[in-house]
């Protein structure tokens, strides 16, 4: 396989602030000889551990490069034993367009892990990543919400793992993120993401769903923020104890947590987010959206829990994500 082509504009192993990019060579109708270009900043100061943060992994979620564009600009050497790299916004191409997956290509980059060097520039930026950037990391803290068509309860999580003393570090520092919900998570399908890719490498890795909506807040960037702060702490790669406040555990343990639509029409949701709901109960309902008459399809939870996640949009098509039930442990 060739070499990847991406090259960085700054150092990565130096001391000091640097700012710059991953320039990736792509030519297109209206620049031949043109370049993607992905935003990076490293921040190191001697020996210690590298925490790898990262945003705009989907180009429609907005709390993760918020909050890292804010700490790129904010956090000096001085207050760093170690390295920081930040890349706030991975997908490029995608979040200057507004969209989930690439323009350029229609990749998601969260389904294309780990890349090829010489695949298409979605499997290129994946690849950079996972062969340049993982490797160099001992802690992993990736940033997604809904983006769009999904909104979430703000929370941190952490998957299951085979390897129990790696999963047990990333639960330790998913608590330390310390959103107001922290969810174990065991993924249904997890072929290709940057997840699984950073823990294959057998590093720790953390990573959220704050809200979406297609937005940001001002209490959901809060939470970004004083999180990754609190991960850096926990690292070791900032000084201090990590600002702890309280947190609702949940548990997503199977596919019975998920609820997907059979119809496609008109939705009305009968429990928002954060309610309690039982098992059997319906959450929402699909009136038809083009006639009247009708009565409309029952969607209702395989289990109890509270409502974690929930579609956005007000129509619906047939196999569309409707909610997320997850269990307080």
């Amino acid at each position: 396989m060739m070499k990847n082509p991406i090259q960085p504009t700054i150092p990565l192993d130096a001391d000091g602030v640097h700012h710059g990019f991953l320039k990736l060579p792509y030519s297109r109708d209206d620049s031949a000889w043109g370049s993607v270009m992905i935003p990076i900043t490293v921040i190191a100061n001697g020996a210690g551990p590298t925490a790898l943060l990262t945003g705009g992994n989907h180009g429609d979620e907005y709390e993760g490069p918020i909050a890292l564009q804010n700490l790129a600009t904010s956090l000096s050497a001085d207050e760093v034993r170690g390295r920081v790299i930040i890349v706030p916004i991975m997908n490029t191409p995608a979040f200057q367009a507004g969209t989930r997956c690439s323009p350029i290509d229609g990749g998601n980059m969260n389904r294309n892990f780990p890349g090829r060097s010489d695949g298409s520039v979605t499997q290129k930026i994946a690849h950079y990543v996972a062969t340049h950037l993982v490797p160099l990391a001992d802690i992993v803290l990736d940033f997604h919400s809904g983006g769009r068509t999904l909104d979430f309860l703000p929370y941190a999580a952490a998957h299951v793992l085979d390897n129990k003393i790696q999963e047990s570090a990333c639960m330790a520092a998913m608590q330390a993120f310390n959103a107001p919900y922290s969810v174990r998570m065991l993924e249904i399908d997890n072929v290709g993401m940057f997840d699984t890719e950073v823990e294959t490498q057998g590093k720790v890795f953390v990573t959220t769903e704050l809200g979406g909506a297609g937005t940001a807040t001002a209490k959901s960037v809060a939470i970004a923020g004083k999180g990754t702060r609190n991960l850096l702490k926990h690292a070791g790669i900032l000084s201090g104890a990590p600002d702890l406040s309280e947190t609702v555990q949940l548990d997503m343990p199977d596919e019975d947590c998920f609820q997907f639509s059979m119809d496609a029409g008109l939705i009305e949701y009968l429990v928002d987010l954060g309610d309690t709901v039982q098992k059997n109960q319906m959450i929402a309902r699909i009136w038809p959206s083009d006639r009247t008459g009708c009565d409309p399809v029952s969607c209702v939870a395989k289990r109890a829990g509270i409502l974690a996640a929930r579609h956005v949009p007000g129509l619906v098509k047939m196999g569309d994500f409707i909610g997320l039930v997850a269990v307080p442990v």
